[in-house]
C-alpha cells in the first residue's frame, strides 16, 4: 500500500490505478451538500471560496462532535452522488480529488479524466477507523452548519482506495 502526501497527490495521480489502496497524509477539507450549495452561491456571485481549491482534496464527510481528548468524532464518508452536480466545476477549478463512497455520474468521471484527477473512496461504516487518522480538526467556514460546516482535517495515513483513476477507470460497474 502506497503512502502519499496530499501535496504530492497531483503528481502521483497518473500512476495510481483503479482499485489501488493508498494511505493519504496531509490536509483535506470536509464539505457536504449544504457547504457545496454555499460554495456555488459564492462562485456565482463572483466571490472566492473559503478554502483554496487548487490541488485540494474534498472529503464528503460530516464528522460528529469530538469526544473529550480527541480531535474528531466519527468521520466516515457520505454518499458522493449527492455532490455530483457540483464536482465537475470544482475539478475544472483545480481540485485534485474527492473522497466519499459510492458511484459517480458520467459527468463527474469525464471531469476526472479531463483534469487528470481522482475519486478516492473510504469504506462506508468505517467512521471510527477514518477518525483515527485525523490528528487535527478546525472549522474553516460556515460554522453555523454544525457537522456540515467546512472543516480542515490534518490526516495521517487515512486508508483509502482509488475508485476512479485519471483515465476514468472506475470500480463501480455501469448498469
Amino acid at each position: 500500500m502506497r503512502e502519499i502526501q496530499v501535496s504530492e497527490l497531483k503528481a502521483a495521480a497518473p500512476s495510481l490505478k483503479c482499485g489501488e489502496e493508498i494511505l493519504l497524509t496531509g490536509t483535506v477539507y470536509t464539505a457536504r451538500d449544504a457547504a457545496h450549495k454555499r460554495f456555488f452561491a459564492a462562485l456565482d456571485n463572483g466571490d472566492s471560496l473559503p478554502i483554496p481549491i487548487e490541488n485540494a482534496v474534498i472529503y464528503y464527510c460530516g464528522p460528529t462532535p469530538a469526544p473529550e481528548g480527541l480531535p474528531i468524532g466519527s468521520a466516515g464518508p457520505t454518499t458522493s452522488k449527492r455532490m455530483d452536480k457540483f464536482a465537475p466545476r470544482l475539478y475544472d477549478m483545480g481540485m485534485v480529488a474527492t473522497i466519499g463512497k459510492g458511484e459517480r455520474s458520467d459527468e463527474v468521471i469525464d471531469a476526472i479524466k479531463r483534469n487528470k484527477a481522482l475519486y478516492l473512496c473510504a469504506l462506508g461504516g468505517t467512521g471510527a477507523i477514518c477518525a483515527k487518522a485525523v490528528k487535527e480538526c478546525t472549522v474553516a467556514a460556515y460554522g453555523e452548519l454544525g457537522c456540515e460546516s467546512v472543516k480542515i482535517l490534518k490526516v495521517e495515513k487515512l486508508p483509502l482506495f482509488v475508485a476512479c483513476d485519471t483515465e476514468g477507470n472506475c470500480i463501480y460497474p455501469k448498469f
